[in-house]
């Protein structure tokens, strides 16, 4: 159901995870957020915390804020955000070592290369039984979406994101006859089961917009094609994981990977999986990464263009260049976009988060507000009214130039 951008003309938003302010250093660390919230400390932080990520977002003029993945904790490349639901479900051993016999693929990246540092210092855990929710160590992403809501003193709807229980199962290995050590259908069920609850209690809490974060159709589509009963169990997954959810806005990110802000395969390609996501997929938004490859598969939407189900988020920034682009630069590509999109059912965003490290609040927030201003300009272009980007209004600029201020300051020799 579309609640939060049915009538907005192309709306800007960007994925979800945002850099943190210097003095945010405090983190959950497995803990129920509950428990960390009585530390005044760390509450004070985590508040604070939050209340600045949503005005940075309200300033950059974005249409649909995120709350920055702010309770993931600042650990190595970004592994939190697979982490926080590992942390928390009953079912795992977490280990502290690396253990011999991983069957984690990425492993296989050479030494010497920083995702090779990456994936040998990530630790996951071994499953050891039944996966399923905790009661007594709930995700509690309704709580987390009702602070972040709380502080868009704008009224726009905070999206509230969080991984798939498909990308989690890439990374795990069965220790118990609970599962199959070659077939992870049934711990990819489970895992699902168990987010299913806790998106339904975010939904009834209030929660507009709700994005699940790489479900791996994608992946397995590009590179084992031949996978044809694995990619309909993966629609089945989804659409189980995602159950209950119709009276919210459900987003489904895509791209293609972001540790660190790396990138993480090459030949990628969505040609074997959009008409997956866009057909046979619960949703109402797709987003896909597209300015990493200039756009090139943008025609892929082509045939699918008049009658498209889901409306499309467009990555019209990269997460992994440090350029903050000139909105002028970003107009272009959201005309490119149009050319096979409508503009009633795009959306504009970014390729993948901010915040997973190498970037600093300041980029990310020129590049957000780029977006916001290469919407106004597009806008204009299609006789639609435009809407105010704060961080773009002149008499709002730290230094107005010419500095002339007559009741305080000297006046200027450089007439």
């Amino acid at each position: 159901m579309l609640t939060a951008t049915k009538d907005l003309m192309l709306p800007a938003t960007v994925t979800g995870s945002w850099p943190r302010p210097r003095w945010y250093d405090g983190g959950l660390w497995g803990r129920p957020l509950d428990t960390a919230l009585l530390d005044v400390h760390f509450r004070e932080q985590f508040l604070d915390a939050h209340t600045t990520v949503i005005a940075d977002q309200e300033r950059a003029g974005l249409d649909i804020l995120t709350n920055g993945d702010y309770h993931l904790d600042e650990d190595f490349a970004g592994r939190s955000w697979h982490h926080y639901p590992l942390q928390r479900w009953k079912g795992f051993e977490h280990e502290e070592l690396q253990y011999e016999g991983s069957r984690d693929r990425l492993l296989e990246f050479p030494p010497g290369t920083l995702m090779n540092e990456i994936e040998t210092t990530w630790r996951w855990p071994r499953v050891v039984g039944k996966v399923e929710h905790d009661p007594r160590n709930p995700l509690e992403y309704a709580k987390l979406w009702r602070i972040s809501q709380a502080r868009a003193a704008s009224g726009k709807p905070v999206k509230f994101g969080t991984c798939s229980s498909q990308v989690l199962s890439i990374f795990l290995d069965s220790h118990t006859a609970e599962y199959d050590l070659e077939d992870k259908k049934q711990l990819i069920w489970d895992m699902a089961g168990a987010m299913n609850l806790e998106l339904r209690q975010l939904a009834a809490a209030g929660a507009k917009v709700i994005q699940i974060e790489e479900p791996t159709i994608h992946f397995t589509a590009a590179f084992y094609p031949d996978q044809t009963e694995m990619l309909d169990f993966m629609v089945d997954a989804f659409n189980h994981e995602v159950d209950g959810l119709d009276d919210v806005e459900l987003w489904i990110h895509t791209c293609w990977g972001n540790p660190n802000m790396q990138k993480v395969y090459t030949g990628e390609s969505y040609s074997n999986s959009i008409e997956i996501y866009l057909e046979r997929l619960k949703g109402d938004v797709w987003t896909v990464e597209a300015t990493e490859n200039n756009l090139a598969e943008i025609d892929l939407f082509k045939p699918y263009a008049g009658n498209l189900k889901k409306k499309v988020a467009v990555g019209v920034v990269n997460h992994r260049t440090l350029q903050a682009d000139m909105p002028q630069v970003v107009a272009g590509r959201v005309r490119r976009a149009l050319e096979v999109i409508p503009a009633d059912k795009l959306i504009l965003s970014s390729d993948c988060g901010f915040g997973r490290q190498g970037f600093s609040r300041t980029i990310a927030f020129y590049k957000a507000t780029a977006i916001a201003q290469a919407r106004n300009i597009v806008l204009k272009e299609l006789g639609v009214e435009e809407r105010y980007v704060p961080a773009a209004d002149p008499s709002l600029q730290v230094d107005v130039l010419p500095d002339r201020e007559p009741l305080t300051h000297l006046p200027s020799p450089w007439k």
